[in-house]
C-alpha cells in the first residue's frame, strides 16, 4: 500500500507539472486576458493539496525554469527564477497548511488564500534582488501590477476553481489515499533478558 501510495503521488506530480507546461499554450490563445489567467499557477497549487508541500514546491520550483530552458518563456532571468520561487511557495505552503488544518471547506479556502499571499510576496522579495543586481529598482507600482492588477483573471479564477476541485476530488475514493499516513510500526517483540527471565520462573 506504501509504494502504491508514492506511486499514486509520482503520477500526479507528473500530470501537474506536464499541465503547468502545456496550459500557457491554451491560454495563450486568448489574447486579451491570456497571460492574466497565470496558468502555470493553478496545476501547482493543486499539486501542492492533492500531492503534498514537498512535491507542490518541487514542481512549483520546476515549472517556469523548464518551460524557460525549452521554450525561452518566460525569460530565465529574472522572470522565471522569480516564478520559480513564487510558485513553489504556493505548492509548498498550499501543501503545509492543506495537512495541518482541519478537513474542513472554510480552511481549503483559509489555505488557498494564505498560499496565494505568500507566494506573491516571495516573488516581489526576488524581482526585488534580481532587480538590484541588474541595477533596475523594483518599485511598489511595479510590485502591485504584477501580483494584483495584472494577475486579477488569474486570482479569481484560482480563489473559484480551486477550492471546487480539492472538495470534490479529495476523497478517499478518488485522490484521499495520498494523503495516508503510513502504517504504525509492529509492536517490538520483548527483549531476550525478560524471556529468559519467563523461562526460568516457569522452570
Amino acid at each position: 500500500m506504501k509504494n502504491r501510495t508514492r506511486i499514486l503521488r509520482m503520477t500526479f506530480c507528473a500530470f501537474f507539472l506536464a499541465l503547468a507546461y502545456v496550459l500557457p499554450f491554451l491560454t495563450g490563445q486568448i489574447p486579451e486576458i491570456g497571460a492574466m489567467l497565470c496558468p502555470m499557477h493553478l496545476p501547482v497549487l493543486l499539486c501542492g493539496f492533492f500531492c503534498g508541500p514537498t512535491a507542490g514546491l518541487i514542481v512549483g520550483a520546476t515549472a517556469p525554469i523548464l518551460r524557460s530552458l525549452t521554450l525561452g518563456m518566460p525569460p530565465l532571468f529574472p522572470s522565471a527564477i522569480c516564478m520559480a520561487f513564487e510558485l513553489a511557495t504556493y505548492g509548498a505552503v498550499a501543501g503545509i497548511l492543506y495537512k495541518v488544518l482541519p478537513r474542513k471547506k472554510v480552511y481549503v479556502y483559509v489555505s488557498l488564500l494564505v498560499a496565494m499571499i505568500a507566494g506573491r510576496l516571495v516573488w516581489g522579495a526576488a524581482m526585488y534582488i534580481c532587480m538590484g543586481l541588474s541595477g533596475t529598482g523594483f518599485t511598489l507600482a511595479a510590485f502591485m501590477a504584477g501580483a494584483l492588477t495584472n494577475a486579477a483573471v488569474g486570482i479569481i479564477a484560482q480563489i473559484i476553481l480551486v477550492p471546487i476541485l480539492v472538495i470534490l476530488l479529495d476523497k478517499p475514493s478518488i485522490l484521499g489515499r495520498m494523503h495516508e499516513s503510513p502504517s504504525p510500526p509492529a509492536p517490538a517483540r520483548a527483549s531476550s533478558a525478560t524471556d529468559d527471565a519467563r523461562d526460568e520462573r516457569r522452570m
